[in-house]
């Protein structure tokens, strides 16, 4: 029998751009889960978290009504909906707990091909379409600008060719969007990445250890996503010269070889990618023997 009242209730998109990340972490994490196609609850296996799947727009609102104790979601959203919540006097808000490192993207003003802009003072007077009414009326009030607002639920990149609006504010990630519907990118209002948010509520001492635990793997996640364990060996008077060759790396692991006197092994972890022209400048200086390895899991 599962105890629901002992177990960590997680957030994320049902469907979208940030699910396959978000489920990928917490797999990476070490959770363990079943899903159903259409199943909208899945409990964690061999850890008490259960995941929700949810539209974006409400996570921010179940973890600020306690629904949730978790909520993974775009800062975009998160930043839309704090702005809304103040708007109406709740609080205590929800806390952001950690930024994530994957889902960047940016909300942009983009303007119609064609349509001549010189600045954020092109604004004055016309109208412009969003999701984002409340970061766009903020940062239009910053630039003392004023223009009318018109909110939509979606396919806010057409409402120019249907007389709708005279420019957009939407999220921009490649741009390919903006490109097939003759519009481009002007102004950048907000960065946005992936991002947890946790509940206003205190929650159990349980529920806290699991969440720092949470926390403390995620953070050991992103610090190997793009590192690599390199073994070399190097001779002993290339060393100084090697070692500025490794990029990213902290002080290596220095180890004696076994019937040499002139060449040391050398282990590093390196927190950059190690290109192929990163080998060839180590083989150029003298390296041999250079093995490079994936790093799955580390703790600092």
């Amino acid at each position: 029998m599962i105890d629901k009242s002992s177990r960590v209730k997680v957030a994320v998109q049902k469907s979208g751009r940030l699910t396959e990340n978000s489920l990928d972490l917490l797999v990476r994490c070490g959770l363990k889960y079943s899903r159903g196609k259409d199943q909208l609850m899945c409990y964690g296996e061999n850890m008490p978290f259960d995941v929700l799947f949810v539209r974006d727009d409400d996570i921010p609102d179940l973890v600020q009504q306690d629904v949730c104790d978790l909520g993974i979601v775009g800062l975009n959203v998160i930043e839309e909906k704090r702005l809304a919540f103040e708007a109406r006097g709740i609080s205590p808000l929800f806390e952001l707990l950690m930024t994530l490192d994957y889902g960047r993207c940016r909300l942009s003003i983009a303007v119609p091909e064609g349509v001549e802009y010189k600045g954020v003072t092109s604004l004055r007077g016309k109208r412009i379409a969003t999701t984002y009414p409340n970061i766009l009326a903020r940062y239009l009030r910053e630039h003392d600008v004023e223009a009318e607002i018109v909110t939509l639920s979606g396919a806010v990149e057409i409402a120019p060719r249907l007389g709708r609006a005279d420019f957009i504010c939407d999220l921009v990630s490649t741009g390919s969007t903006l490109a097939a519907n003759r519009l481009w990118e002007a102004e950048t209002i907000l960065e946005s990445q992936a991002a947890i948010i946790a509940t206003p509520v205190p929650v159990s001492p349980e529920k806290r250890e699991w969440i720092r635990r949470l926390t403390m793997r995620i953070d050991g996640v992103q610090q190997v996503k793009e590192s690599k364990y390199i073994m070399l060996h190097a001779p002993r008077a290339k060393l100084a010269e090697i070692r500025k060759l490794l990029p990213g790396s902290e002080a290596p692991t220095i180890m004696p070889l076994e019937g040499s006197t002139d060449k040391v092994a050398v282990h590093a972890v390196c927190r950059e990618n190690v290109f192929w022209e990163t080998l060839e400048s180590l083989k150029s200086a003298g390296a041999s023997a250079i093995l490079v390895l994936p790093v799955e899991k580390m703790l600092a």
